[in-house]
């Protein structure tokens, strides 16, 4: 269980119960999976939307506090629905905190959900308490929304602390093994300093 998980758990008391909710999948099935994970939080899902389209009719007349939408949709996919959203000027929508899914994810597509501005990307199936740690994390995310060229959005960079849940990259993972195996420095007397005088 990761260190947030284990904190929510232990420590924290959060209530989503007003949170207004949008979810946008093409899939009956995922839409209906991602609604039930959300209704076991407290969370009921204001807007259930198979398209891209509904979404957007929905998102220009009512505001919306969390929008969890799937990258790959007929149509107008997910990536172009946040895109729109941070550029369509509609406040508070354009910053509502935005969490896409997809059932697979190539690193080409991961960095197109965090260049249309997506707060987070998670990868189906994913299990509840995921889905609970990523929507706790992007409540809490206080990084501020930049326009940079075409880019409107949260700031695509972390600066304090670092995402939720454990490191996958492989080559961090590998550095911080040797690190951990590597044996603790020796100190030569030439380079302790003594307060005794010579």
């Amino acid at each position: 269980m990761s260190d947030l998980a284990t904190s929510l758990r232990a420590s924290s008391v959060v209530n989503f119960s007003s949170a207004v909710t949008m979810v946008v999948d093409d899939s009956p099935f995922a839409l209906d999976l991602t609604s039930q994970a959300l209704l076991g939080f407290g969370i009921r899902t204001r807007y259930a939307c198979r398209s891209a389209t509904e979404a957007i009719s929905i998102l220009k007349e009512n505001p919306v506090d969390l929008l969890l939408v799937d990258c790959e949709m007929p149509g107008t996919d997910g990536f172009e629905l946040v895109r729109w959203l941070r550029r369509s000027g509609l406040d508070p929508n354009a910053f509502v905190p935005a969490i896409m899914t997809a059932a697979h994810l190539r690193r080409s597509r991961a960095a197109e959900a965090r260049d249309c501005g997506a707060s987070f990307v998670i990868v189906k199936p994913f299990s509840a308490i995921t889905l609970l740690e990523r929507i706790v994390w992007v409540s809490r995310d206080q990084r501020p929304f930049l326009e940079v060229g075409d880019y409107f959005g949260p700031d695509r960079r972390f600066r304090d602390g670092s995402p939720p849940g454990e490191e996958r990259r492989a080559q961090m993972i590998r550095k911080a093994a040797a690190e951990a195996e590597m044996p603790p420095m020796p100190v030569s007397e030439g380079m302790v300093q003594s307060d005794v005088p010579s």
